[in-house]
């Protein structure tokens, strides 16, 4: 099956609707023409019934169909300008008189059609258009008369016409059609540019964007949102990259450091209490690249939107105290004092996992990031039909300029003034990530020196949330 190109499906397209509309205003032309002139021929012969009828008379008992002077008359002794043929009949349908123009042809009466209607038939070889009328004198009926105009003239007038109409329209539809394929071939140039474009764009490549045409039509969407889309794709593979290097570097420091421990301990002989602590050292380092790893696993975990999360009742009190007794050792070391206000039980309806894991990572990190003898407050409480979770610390605090940062993989503000302070900067990524996958209101306060406020919002039914 052959192919058209965009180009000519276009023009294809809109001859075919500009020939069926030229179709249907030639073909109105033609009827009102058409009618016109039949119209005219029509009027003359009834012009011509009415005057033959009056002249029908009887003289000395005689019946005169006609005057003589009305047979000398050019329209019914001649053949070339507008004849008019007449023909009388008696009631046996047999000719009595008929016009000198008819000479040895006759005029045949039609038996199918009615009285006074008026038909197209054919005399011999010409076309004509005829009346049959009865005629009655005193009453009584005394024959036919039947009165036929020539259609030549009329014929070859509708049939030039016909043949001018159809020569136009295969004339008008050629020439239409170059016309819109080259209107066609410029609307279309937005499309070429996609296309161009898009056969240079590859993962290597991603800087190229379609020049936006100048009218905003819809070429001008298509392309804006094309170029909006490569900018998500380019964004989406360079903190892929990104995410792939700082995850490549964060594995290889604790293995390197381990490997560095481990060579030199085996240079030569040393104390037990000196491989304790180089095994102890290691070991350490070895907790932190698991904790690694499995937060990376969590974080390709939600990279699919799609994932079945599996709803259940969750007991924010008790979730908020088994995250305290797995911190326990940490909080009773640095004398942390921690404030629990829940004075009430909060239950939601969500995933039990991805709350535990949201609470454990923020509490982890007030607990974390505050000072020997610090102080962290959490508290519950209902506000505008949402449970409001408030976590809040008196730590080391973050930059105002570093707020929208912590959210990237492995951002970690102030760590170059605290090195002490071990992490993988996953933490509060991961716990974006599934606040913005269970609908979960997340908000961070911070200043230096001050302290850090986490604020949760939870529904209390997780088909509200959608």
């Amino acid at each position: 099956m052959l192919q058209l190109s965009f180009k000519n499906r276009i023009a294809l397209n809109y001859i075919v609707t500009t020939g069926l509309l030229i179709v249907a205003v030639f073909s109105v032309i033609y009827s009102i023409v058409k009618h016109t002139v039949y119209s005219h021929i029509d009027e003359k012969i009834k012009v011509e019934i009415e005057n033959h009828l009056e002249e029908i008379k009887e003289v000395d008992g005689k019946v005169i169909l006609i005057d003589e002077e009305e047979w000398n008359e050019r329209e019914h002794n001649t053949v070339d300008v507008n004849p008019v043929f007449v023909q009388f009949l008696d009631v046996n349908k047999k000719i009595i008189e008929k016009a000198p123009n008819l000479k040895t042809q006759t005029l045949e009466f039609n038996d199918s059609v009615a009285d006074f209607e008026l038909f197209d038939t054919k005399m011999g070889d010409h076309a004509i258009r005829q009346i049959q009328v009865p005629l009655h004198l005193k009453g009584k009926k005394i024959g036919y008369v039947i009165v036929a105009m020539s259609l030549a003239d009329s014929k070859m007038v509708l049939n030039n016409l016909f043949d001018i109409m159809c020569l136009s329209f295969l004339g008008i539809l050629l020439l239409l059609f170059f016309i819109a394929r080259f209107f066609a071939g410029r609307s279309i140039k937005p499309i070429n540019a996609i296309i161009n474009t898009s056969k240079i764009i590859t993962k290597d490549n991603l800087k190229a964007r379609i020049p936006l045409p100048k009218t905003r039509d819809e070429l001008y969407l298509l392309s804006k949102t094309i170029n909006n889309l490569l900018n998500r794709i380019e964004d989406a593979i360079e903190r892929e990259k990104q995410f792939t290097s700082d995850a490549s570097h964060e594995l290889r420091t604790p293995l390197t450091v381990i490997k560095g421990t481990l060579e030199v301990l085996i240079r030569k002989p040393r104390d037990n209490k000196e491989y304790e602590e180089k095994i102890d050292y290691c070991i350490k380092e070895v907790d932190h690249l698991n904790m690694l790893v499995d937060q990376l696993l969590l974080m390709a975990r939600f990279e699919n939107q799609s994932k079945n999360i599996k709803t259940e009742s969750v007991y924010l009190n008790a979730v908020v105290l088994d995250v305290l007794q797995l911190n326990t050792e940490k909080i009773n070391t640095r004398d942390i004092k921690i404030k629990l206000n829940t004075q009430d039980d909060y239950y939601i309806q969500s995933d039990n996992f991805l709350v535990i894991t949201i609470l454990r990572n923020i509490i982890s990190n007030a607990i974390k990031y505050t000072n020997n003898g610090g102080e962290v407050d959490i508290s519950f409480f209902k506000e505008n039909e949402k449970i409001v979770c408030k976590i809040s610390d008196n730590g080391i605090g973050i930059a105002k300029q570093d707020l929208e940062s912590i959210f990237n993989p492995f951002f970690r503000s102030n760590s170059t003034d605290h090195p002490e302070i071990k992490g993988t900067g996953l933490g509060l990524s991961i716990v974006k990530r599934i606040t913005e996958l269970l609908r979960i209101k997340f908000r961070i306060e911070s200043e230096i020196g001050v302290g850090t406020t986490v604020v949760l919002g939870f529904n209390e039914n997780r088909e509200s949330l959608y």
